[in-house]
């Protein structure tokens, strides 16, 4: 194995070759998180015969210029893979690999290069679409928790500090309820023009538009509980190349090295062998002309094929308490809590099933309809489905917020979707179903004014009515067991 570094276009790269002659197929991994923490990754890549390249994003480590987040990787990504298409170790033959923001500079290389500059395959795993995707669920509420770690980690500076917020926190556990949170960087005590911006980006679904024109394969790779499990569904679904596999784990953003708690031996998977073998016979044009892959069943130890779906079963919960409660965002329901006080006024509005007279498997979205009432001007609607397992523990299995905007004390009806839900729930379990105002920190407060939760100073209480004899919880059920398949039958064939 041979490996060198160099600089393409200014940008800092890292390349390793496979031993012997060559000429070889190519692997780029365009990183905002440091190349070196590639090695391994790129190691492993030239073991099996792929010249590996790995490099600093502009403005990251090593590489100079100005830290622009998602805007300069089309052009930066397309000299790259020029550069490559002009060494004499390469067969002309590249794919474009990443994970979270890597995948993103692997995606607008495929799909906003030019034509001579775009990679023959795609593997895009827990894809970060763009900034608005990331800022916002689609319903338009902020991702509060997840944007504040990753801007304090790695928002404007050339290097990263993974534990930033966590430290900040320690510090001041009450952190991101100051208002406004576009004055989140003089709490953190360092600079970050870029902050109050990101809120700025509402144009979702950019890149999913463009995936209908899409002409390489793709292997979209994600977790059941990552935050963007739905946009990686949406990109596969949506990628009109010659191929596109799906393959979704009960893994969090770090998939293998985030497994859920219903993750089982089964499902852990090899993941860079896999993702070899798939590129192989991509570049080799051997993958079928068709749109499929694998899911895990959670809580099962097995995997389905991308194609299953459930029926959907609608029932009506039973009310436990709060069907009148207090929205306050001094005093939110926290993201972070499974717990249900049972001392004072209701938070929330609290609902219960019976327990499950046999096994369950859903597969497919889970959604909550009711009719409610709030007493403010701007509301959001947060729904927490929780498992209550026979053994007493709760465990969170989907979450949906929306933002509604009515006359105050004006009745509504509406629909929180939760996301999917692919898992097996035992015999004697219960779901637990929370309707309140606010899911903090994971999502900023509505501060109940109508004024923008980022750039708000002040906040109201919200008093919320539910009518509970019309909550609605539907989920989309198996009607016999299913029949189990390989992932990597799924994936490469």
């Amino acid at each position: 194995m041979t490996a060198f570094s160099t600089a393409v276009d200014g940008l800092a790269t890292d390349v390793r070759l496979p031993a012997g002659d060559g000429p070889f197929p190519a692997v780029l991994v365009r990183t905002p998180y440091d190349r070196a923490r590639h090695r391994a990754e790129a190691s492993g890549w030239a073991r099996h015969g792929f010249a590996a390249v790995v490099q600093d994003v502009r403005g990251r480590f090593a590489s100079p210029g100005e830290w622009h987040p998602y805007a300069n990787e089309a052009a930066d990504g397309a000299a790259t893979v020029r550069w490559i298409r002009r060494q004499l170790w390469g067969d002309g033959r590249l794919v474009a690999a990443g994970a979270s923001y890597a995948a993103h500079c692997a995606l607008v290389l495929a799909l906003d290069a030019p034509e001579d500059a775009r990679p023959d395959a795609v593997i895009a795993a827990v894809p970060a679409l763009g900034l608005a995707e990331t800022a916002r669920e689609a319903s338009g509420v902020e991702r509060l928790r997840p944007r504040a770690g990753w801007w304090a980690a790695h928002g404007d500076r050339r290097d990263s500090d993974e534990g930033a917020l966590d430290k900040a926190l320690a510090a001041d556990p009450g952190l991101l309820a100051h208002l406004p949170l576009t004055a989140l960087p003089e709490r953190l005590g360092r600079s970050l023009p870029s902050w109050a911006g990101l809120w700025r980006h509402h144009d979702r679904g950019r890149l999913v538009a463009r995936a209908a024109h899409a002409g390489q394969p793709l292997l979209a790779v994600g977790g059941h509980h990552d935050h963007f499990t739905d946009e990686t569904v949406a990109l596969w679904r949506a990628w009109g190349g010659s191929s596109a596999r799906l393959l979704l784990g009960p893994w969090g953003h770090g998939l293998l090295s985030a497994p859920g708690p219903d993750a089982g031996p089964a499902h852990r998977l090899n993941l860079g062998e896999l993702y070899v073998r798939w590129a192989r016979r991509a570049l080799s044009g051997e993958l079928a002309p068709v749109r499929h892959g694998a899911l895990a069943l959670g809580g099962a130890d097995l995997w389905l094929t991308a194609g299953t779906h459930g029926e959907p079963r609608a029932q009506r919960p039973r009310l436990l308490h709060g069907s009148v409660f207090t929205a306050d965002p001094g005093r939110p329901v926290r993201s972070d809590d499974l717990t249900v006080p049972t001392d004072g006024p209701p938070d929330r509005c609290v609902l219960v099933t019976p327990p499950l007279p046999r096994p369950l498997d859903a597969v497919g979205p889970v959604s909550a309809r009711l009719r409610a009432t709030a007493h403010t001007p701007s509301a959001d609607w947060a729904a927490r489905l929780v498992a209550l397992t026979p053994e007493g523990s709760a465990q969170r299995l989907a979450v949906g917020v929306v933002r509604r905007a009515e006359p105050e004390g004006r009745e509504a009806e509406f629909t929180i979707h939760l996301g999917r839900l692919t898992r097996r729930l035992r015999a004697g379990t219960r779901l637990r179903l929370e309707i309140a105002g606010h899911h903090f920190p994971a999502h900023a407060r509505n501060p109940h004014t109508g004024d923008d939760p980022v750039t708000a100073h002040r906040l109201l209480a919200s008093r919320r009515e539910v009518d509970p004899g019309t909550v609605e919880l539907t989920l989309h059920v198996l009607p016999s067991r299913p029949t189990p398949t390989d992932p990597a039958e799924e994936i490469l064939r």
